[in-house]
């Protein structure tokens, strides 16, 4: 077999060698050798590894698709990470290097959307191998919060009830303050009997909650999250930061950036992550275009103590951004877009006279592109931070401030 050179780690967290040929499981430095298809290499051996290669601390990992990294070492993955953020902003002609890294621990994932599907002898429950829809059993996962990975035996027995041997069911578990709140898709038509079925089902394992596709089936104890001193039932479904850790060190980031404010907007505020928090020390305006969700963040404001006002609307900010007129009299802006970023609204901020935004992203090539413009419209970029809460993978969460200059 050819053996190729590896030169660098791609966005997606593979090896690459010139051509470009990708390389799965490989790292920079390293001698490999494997069949070419295409642009990739299959059944890759490693020739001479590098000093980073590490022993992958999983068992699954090999055959698992959760993790793509687990075979580096953790102060090169951090580094790595930081640098696909430097680069990303050095492509928009923005200099700075990130301050920090911030990395989630092992067994803190609150959230896992497990494959199963029904076999003549009950079920199999864990994640997709990599790149295949074949599902590999994760029994010692050490990404999951031990309560997530323990509902595999609840998700079995929901395979077994409501699905079907020609296809899988998707289940995603999430631990609230409650208990386990579970939300199925891809099962059988909810019916009578099978109503009957899930209910027993979801008391006997003392679920919080269990949705069958868009329909609560039962609600056991309320499935609240814990943002600040406020509860907050979120729709089934909804946007969570992966891990609570995670979830802390980005607040912790645009606490930092807004302190002083006393009048704030957040835009693509979610169930209110950041707007409740922030509300023990500001009068927090949230804008989010879920109907649903804005409403969870409105009730869970309302049922709290000790917090300023919060104005909650439903709005896309992709449509119908908010106007430079909008914006005024902020102290500060909050904006936590989804991957594609907020390109119509950031153009309005960007006209805008608000001293200081607070900006979080989950992708860095959209962050430059939005930093980019930010800066073009007379803002400074103070700081980055990068929050690893997806550890071992190739996904990337930012913090940065930017100053009205």
């Amino acid at each position: 077999m050819t053996e190729y050179q590896i030169t660098r780690l791609g966005h997606l967290g593979e090896g690459v060698a010139e051509g470009p040929i990708y390389a799965p499981l490989t790292l920079p430095g390293e001698t490999v050798s494997g069949h070419l298809q295409g642009d990739r290499l299959t059944e890759v051996k490693i020739v001479e590894p590098s000093g980073d290669r590490v022993k992958p601390p999983c068992r699954h990992f090999k055959s698992c698709g959760g993790c793509q990294l687990q075979h580096a070492a953790d102060g090169f993955v951090a580094q790595w990470k930081k640098s696909v953020v430097e680069t990303a902003l050095k492509a928009k002609g923005i200099d700075t290097i990130p301050a920090e890294i911030i990395t989630s621990p092992s067994h803190s994932r609150r959230r896992a959307s497990f494959s199963a599907r029904r076999g003549k002898k009950g079920a199999m429950v864990g994640f997709h191998a990599r790149g295949s829809d074949v599902i590999v059993e994760n029994p010692d996962c050490i990404l999951l919060l031990p309560q997530v990975l323990g509902a595999r035996e609840t998700v079995a027995e929901l395979a077994v009830v409501g699905g079907s041997r020609k296809g899988a069911i998707s289940a995603l578990v999430t631990q609230s303050d409650a208990g386990l709140d579970i939300r199925v898709s891809g099962g059988k038509p909810l019916d009578g009997p099978l109503r009957i079925a899930l209910a027993e089902l979801a008391h006997r394992h003392q679920l919080a909650r269990l949705t069958w596709e868009d329909e609560v089936v039962v609600t056991g104890e309320t499935p609240a999250q814990s943002f600040g001193t406020a509860r907050v039932v979120p729709p089934a479904g909804a946007f969570l930061q992966a891990t609570k850790q995670g979830e802390l060190a980005l607040l912790d980031s645009v606490s930092e950036a807004v302190q002083g404010a006393r009048k704030i907007v957040d835009l693509f505020a979610g169930c209110g992550t950041f707007t409740l928090p922030l509300a023990a020390q500001a009068d927090m305006y949230a804008f989010e275009g879920d109907r649903a969700m804005i409403a969870a963040l409105d009730q869970g404001w309302r049922k709290s103590q000790g917090l300023k006002h919060v104005t909650a609307t439903a709005r896309d900010l992709f449509r119908n951004p908010l106007m430079p007129e909008d914006l005024g009299g902020f102290d500060a802006i909050v904006i936590d877009p989804p991957r594609a970023g907020a390109r119509a609204q950031v153009a309005q901020i960007a006209q805008s006279d608000v001293p200081v935004i607070a900006f979080v992203s989950c992708n860095p090539v959209t962050f430059a592109r939005d930093a980019r413009d930010l800066i073009d419209g007379g803002y400074g970029l103070d700081w980055v931070r990068v929050v690893d809460q997806f550890r071992w993978s190739s996904h990337i969460e930012i913090a940065a401030k930017f100053r009205r200059i």
